[in-house]
């Protein structure tokens, strides 16, 4: 197996960083550190990767992150991709919360600066067309996650076809009474698996209650928090209605919130209503949550790889890769489970 600064790292008894710095000849090491990691590196015989040694000789061997939330933990879990892909090829990340759209464009045109970064990376936010203009005219790499736009390269989780699954989930279970938990309506994940949760009990013969559908009004990452769930069950015995035997939850995050507010209220999940959530973040386990897992570690490495092909060749096809999520099944949906 091939040497890596992973290693170099754990011999030298230096972090990660480090190594990359003095592999890259940065001028931030001190001359004793440099000495110790380069006799490491030639000691285990290593073999520097030859295109990261290119870009950081010709760049600046950092790239631009712009997200909505950094408290989220979709992008907590995307963004361990996208750092630990960069630390293995010598690059440095510059992380942007971008709250709202209008931040994101006014970050997105300050990365066209030449020389300032080698690309940018966004990350569930719309892209303007004059934006989009300016990164083609400049020939800078961008590259979208958890949004599209067809003149660059795309990461994206099927958000319609992974709602699908959840609600054919729950009518397979026998559910008939089946309710959702969105986010805003605003956030495209949240309208798309609005519009598939709905197209999923239409086709299956199944009644749509409005009454029993609550989308957040809340601002805190666009309604994707314990909050918005735990709110949103209040609003439904606030209407006085019947609950539903089922709910189908835009993320596991408000899923927690969703469980927290039935429970005060003494129902039990799954005896009382069954629960399918979206994400599959490291909680959800412990939550016994039956989601939709999004491979979102998976999607921050792959848009760092896609990052440094583009850079290594900008005239390259434009493509889109789009991620089917899992269905995970555990306790809260009151099934076996496989």
């Amino acid at each position: 197996m091939a040497v890596t600064i992973y290693d170099i790292a754990r011999e030298a008894k230096v972090g990660i960083g480090t190594v990359s710095r003095v592999l890259n000849n940065s001028a931030n090491v001190t001359r004793q550190t440099r000495d110790r990691v380069l006799t490491v590196a030639a000691k285990l015989n290593y073999q520097p990767h030859a295109f990261a040694q290119a870009l950081a000789r010709k760049r600046s061997s950092t790239l631009n992150a712009i997200i909505p939330f950094f408290s989220n933990y979709f992008f907590i879990q995307v963004l361990q991709g996208v750092q630990e892909t960069l630390i293995a090829h010598g690059f440095d990340l510059i992380i942007h919360g971008a709250n709202t759209q209008e931040q994101a464009e006014e970050y997105l045109l300050h990365s066209t600066r030449k020389g300032r970064v080698d690309g940018t990376m966004l990350f569930s936010l719309g892209l303007p067309d004059h934006v989009a203009q300016e990164y083609v005219k400049k020939d800078i790499p961008l590259i979208l996650v958890d949004t599209f736009h067809p003149m660059f390269d795309s990461i994206r989780v099927d958000n319609i076809e992974g709602a699908k699954r959840a609600t054919k989930h729950l009518i397979s279970l026998g559910h008939t009474s089946i309710g959702m938990i969105n986010a805003k309506e605003k956030s495209v994940p949240a309208r798309e698996r609005l519009m598939s949760f709905k197209e999923t009990l239409q086709s299956s013969g199944i009644v749509i209650f409005d009454e029993i559908i609550v989308n957040s009004t809340l601002d805190k990452d666009d309604g994707f928090s314990r909050e918005s769930g735990y709110e949103a069950v209040q609003e439904l015995f606030r209407r006085n209605i019947k609950m539903p035997s089922a709910f189908f939850v835009s993320s596991d995050i408000q899923a927690i919130g969703v469980i927290a507010a039935l429970q005060e209220h003494n129902f039990s999940v799954p005896d009382d209503v069954a629960i399918v959530s979206f994400d599959d973040i490291e909680l959800a386990k412990y939550f016994e949550l039956t989601t939709m897992r999004q491979p979102m570690f998976a999607m921050g490495e792959l848009a760092v790889k896609k990052m440094l092909e583009r850079i290594e060749k900008p005239s390259a096809p434009v493509s889109s890769i789009n991620f089917t999520p899992d269905l995970i099944i555990r306790s809260s949906c009151g099934a076996k489970k496989i």
